[in-house]
């Protein structure tokens, strides 16, 4: 049989972070899987599901029964679409007090999505351990100094106010994360503590989320481990038309194919399934 081109040849999950804080998160293996909890009224794919403390807390408990590696607490939807509705701090963290505590003691490492120092902060002093930036350094100057005095791992996603259909998308998407590391590195946050993440669906046209899907190989190039977040998006509705909790089959598809493109953290709403998915695979590639 002819040898599998060198361009499809997998990245082994955790080849860019051999060493430092972030790697301790990762798995060698396969991707680690990282469990989304939004404790928000109005976020995209199940929002309000989980606003109430008691039945988030239950979730989280459920996603880590079910294999979660990391889990990923926000409670200010960042939606991708129209309809996000933005919070103060106090409503943020008011809306964590009650549901973060519990996570972090189920025992697993507990990341922090938001854009506000204030509220990383508050969550760090809490036990959180990763802070995860849907807007990559770039919109709360006092991120990035935080993150550097607390000595934590950062994730920096590429982000955009609007989505421009007539840009390169790839390029935009290298040339935002590019700054948004050295934002961190001038900030003094070592490079073995950042993981970049393409954004998919964020400032971005469904067509956009596809080719920076299909070319997330591109950002091996700034030599640090690859998040990937494609999990019910409105990508997959472009490619089938599909409700929100329709979209599992393509969540998979589109993890998998991250996963063989080197990805070292997959975020995913369906944790089982996708463990179970990445260990299938991770057992064929052995096996053969």
């Amino acid at each position: 049989m002819a040898s599998k081109p060198a361009a499809m040849t997998a990245i082994p999950a955790s080849a860019p972070a051999a060493a430092g804080p972030l790697a301790r998160f990762l798995r060698a293996d396969r991707p680690a899987v990282m469990g989304i909890l939004n404790v928000t009224p109005d976020s995209f794919s199940d929002g309000g599901q989980f606003f109430d403390p008691a039945v988030a807390i239950r979730h989280a408990e459920q996603m880590a029964a079910d294999g979660a590696d990391i889990l990923d607490i926000g409670a200010e939807s960042t939606r991708p679409y129209p309809g996000q509705k933005p919070v103060d701090r106090d409503e943020e963290i008011a809306r964590l007090a009650p549901v973060l505590p519990a996570v972090i003691r189920l025992g697993l490492p507990v990341s922090i999505d938001t854009i506000k120092a204030d509220v990383a902060r508050w969550a760090l002093d809490q036990g959180a351990v990763i802070v995860n930036d849907v807007w990559g350094l770039q919109r709360d100057p006092a991120m990035a100094p935080l993150v550097a005095e607390r000595g934590v791992p950062v994730i920096v996603m590429h982000n955009r106010d609007d989505a421009d259909p007539a840009i390169d998308i790839v390029a935009d998407m290298v040339a935002f994360l590019a700054r948004s590391v050295a934002i961190a590195e001038g900030s003094g946050i070592a490079r073995d503590r950042i993981a970049v993440d393409p954004g998919i669906g964020f400032g971005k046209t469904p067509d956009q989320s596809i080719e920076a899907l299909a070319k997330v190989r591109a950002l091996h190039q700034l030599g640090l481990p690859i998040l990937v977040g494609a999990s019910r998006k409105r990508f997959i509705d472009r490619i089938d038309p599909s409700p929100v909790t329709a979209r599992i089959g393509g969540s998979l598809a589109a993890h998998l194919h991250a996963a063989e493109a080197g990805a070292a953290i997959i975020r995913a709403h369906d944790v089982r399934e996708t463990v179970q998915a990445l260990k299938v695979r991770s057992a064929l590639g052995a096996a053969a």
